[in-house]
């Protein structure tokens, strides 16, 4: 918050085994002004539904940060239902989830079952288009740190109704949102942040940086993709427009 030009908000993120030290984090991201959390379910242990469902509630009960629910259990093994998300209905902190469950359908199941209880974030960057067309509220994606225009106009011009001008967009954009769902997602995204200029490729440890045929390939999916740049029809118009509206 110290370093941009004007007020954003900070999600923390919490991924933990214990719940102790969850909530210390939650408490922790309190104090140091955090706008909100998103938590993961334990991570290690794969807890059954019911040792997930009390992860979740005493994370919020001890925090009065808005909370949104990780739903991701491709990559982590646990699969927060919809007979679960009606346990934690009951609790208004918990407002929203990250959709990443690859299945989009679910977005219509948890609109059918909950209406506009939780706000849905497509959290899969190659199932956005068709998340935001089936009533998804938002995009938490990856390859907007290398293309955030591009992302942005997408989600814009989706809630607007111009789907034609969003899908051109989207097929020209999935080469790259496929780099989204590989294991080295980190590295990918970040060597095409550096062919946009935004970022370096530097990544943490244990991660290490791509090198021989890997970084090559990657790299020609980013210059290709780069080469045929589309033009993006005024979308930046929509923006104050679609707050008027929310307001």
């Amino acid at each position: 918050k110290q370093v941009m030009c004007r007020p954003v908000p900070v999600i923390v993120n919490i991924a933990e085994q214990s719940t102790k030290i969850a909530i210390g984090l939650a408490k922790d991201a309190a104090a140091n002004g955090a706008d909100g959390l998103m938590v993961l379910p334990p991570m290690r242990y794969k807890a059954d539904d019911r040792e997930t469902v009390e992860f979740f509630k005493a994370i919020a009960g001890n925090t009065s940060l808005p909370i949104m629910i990780y739903n991701n259990p491709c990559d982590y093994k646990i699969e927060v239902t919809l007979d679960m998300f009606d346990q934690l209905a009951k609790i208004p902190t918990i407002q929203s989830v990250k959709e990443s469950t690859r299945d989009v359908s679910n977005v219509t199941r948890m609109n059918n079952r909950f209406g506009d209880r939780f706000k849905i974030l497509c959290g899969v960057d190659t199932l956005a288009l068709e998340e935001l067309a089936l009533g998804a509220d938002g995009w938490i994606g990856g390859l907007v740190n290398a293309f955030p225009t591009e992302t942005v106009a997408i989600y814009h011009l989706m809630k607007a109704g111009r789907y034609k001008e969003a899908l051109a967009i989207y097929r020209w954009f999935l080469p790259l949102l496929e780099l989204d769902i590989h294991p080295k997602l980190v590295q990918y995204i970040k060597l095409a942040a550096t062919q946009t200029g935004i970022s370096t490729e530097y990544v943490r440890a244990p991660r290490l940086l791509l090198e021989g045929n890997e970084r090559i390939s990657v790299l020609k999916v980013i210059e290709d993709t780069l080469a045929t740049r589309p033009y993006l029809p005024d979308y930046l118009n929509l923006i104050n427009t679609q707050h008027a509206e929310r307001v």
